[in-house]
């Protein structure tokens, strides 16, 4: 019998990208189905009804919630093209800068990208001290599991297309040569990988859906 996987995502979602990244490296076919989270579809909310977010993984008819355990589950799952290495610390090394991308970094970035003014100058530090300890991970490595990708690539991959989104429509630059050189030329070496190259949502569009989010954000901060 066949394998059903089907993944509920939306088009610009990092979160969901990550799935799309790691069930390609996998090989394993899937379907994916697009949500309008706006007006979000019945049979979404029956494999989500506790979030209500994307990504979602349906394998044979179960459903999986929260990027992070979608990994996971996706490597016990499927054993080939390990993304996740063997030694137990290293995991556990793994798990953990994964959960700072998503609990402390990301946040850090957000909060330079949705301000401006002196609100923004008091952002950027903390921003670029967690952009630090991301540089600080890749010290003699191409990649963070090594030379090839693996689970924190594909848990902190929306840094090497995201971050010049938020710049680009903040006018900000975070990420500089001269202070993250590690971390830009992870950036580069992981855009390259065939499999993330073919699957990065298109460059314009993300630029005009984050420059309207940014706008509205200003907009409900400014003084009425």
């Amino acid at each position: 019998m066949a394998e059903e996987v089907k993944l509920f995502r939306t088009w610009s979602s990092p979160f969901a990208l990550r799935i799309v990244w790691a069930l390609k490296l996998k090989g394993i076919e899937h379907e994916t189905i697009f949500e309008d989270l706006a007006n979000k579809s019945s049979l979404f909310l029956q494999y989500n009804p506790v979030y209500k977010k994307v990504p979602v993984l349906v394998h044979n008819g179960k459903s999986i919630s929260e990027s992070l355990v979608i990994l996971e589950y996706i490597e016990e799952t499927w054993k080939q093209t390990p993304i996740l290495p063997e030694d137990p610390y290293e995991k556990a090394v793994a798990r953990f800068w994964a959960k700072f991308g998503d609990d402390k970094l990301l946040p850090s970035l957000w909060r330079v990208f949705v301000t401006q003014g002196k609100e923004q100058e008091e952002a950027i530090a903390p921003a670029l001290e967690n952009l630090k300890f991301i540089e600080e991970e890749l010290k003699g490595k191409k990649f963070f599991g090594g030379e090839t990708v693996g689970f924190l690539d594909l848990a902190l991959g929306y840094l090497a297309n995201l971050v010049s989104v938020l710049e680009e429509t903040s006018g900000l630059k975070l990420i500089e040569a001269e202070k993250f050189p590690l971390l830009l030329a992870w950036m580069q070496n992981f855009s390259d990988v065939p499999v993330i190259k073919e699957n990065w949502p298109p460059q314009d569009k993300l630029i005009t859906k984050f420059q309207a989010i940014r706008e509205t954000y200003l907009a409900a901060a400014a003084p009425k």
